[in-house]
């Protein structure tokens, strides 16, 4: 007769995502929920956006790629993105977040961004570009899109 803790593990085991690169073939890859909070203004051209994500575990990151996509092409020529950030585009910036314990701290992206022309509104996408190859069962609290109306005033996601 199998204990519960033992079945718990045969269970985990086998609905555990295989993956052949990175790990070795056979190699078990980490589940972790990443999630990404936080919101965008918008005025005349500069669009603000702030991106507080955390991971609810159960295994730690080493590090978190974030990607932020605006419907508008952005402004890059003297713009200083943050530590860890880079162009990935004229509407795309990407920002790694560091290391990411299981339920530790989370880390803040705060962009200050130009928008090419003054514009009425942006949509603003958020979303998990890399997460080290981790399986995300509730991946849909780090997807999202924010419609920013340029009325000065934050819209959160």
């Amino acid at each position: 007769m199998m204990t519960m803790r033992r079945a718990a593990v045969a269970v985990s085991v086998a609905v555990a995502t295989v993956v052949g690169t990175g790990g070795g073939a056979g190699a078990v890859a980490p589940e972790a929920d990443v999630a990404h909070h936080g919101y965008a203004t918008l005025s005349g051209d500069r669009l603000d956006v702030l991106v507080l994500t955390h991971n609810h575990g159960p295994s730690a990151l080493e590090d978190v790629t974030l990607r932020v996509e605006v419907s508008v092409p952005l402004v890059s020529a003297g713009r200083r993105l943050p530590a860890g950030c880079v162009w990935g585009g004229e509407r795309t910036v990407l920002c790694s977040t560091g290391a990411l314990p299981a339920d530790g701290e989370r880390r803040e992206t705060l962009l200050d961004l130009r928008t090419a022309g003054t514009t009425h509104e942006v949509t603003v996408h958020v979303t998990t570009a890399w997460n080290g190859g981790a399986t995300d069962r509730s991946p849909e609290n780090d997807d999202h899109r924010v419609l920013v109306p340029a009325t000065g005033d934050p819209y959160v996601f």
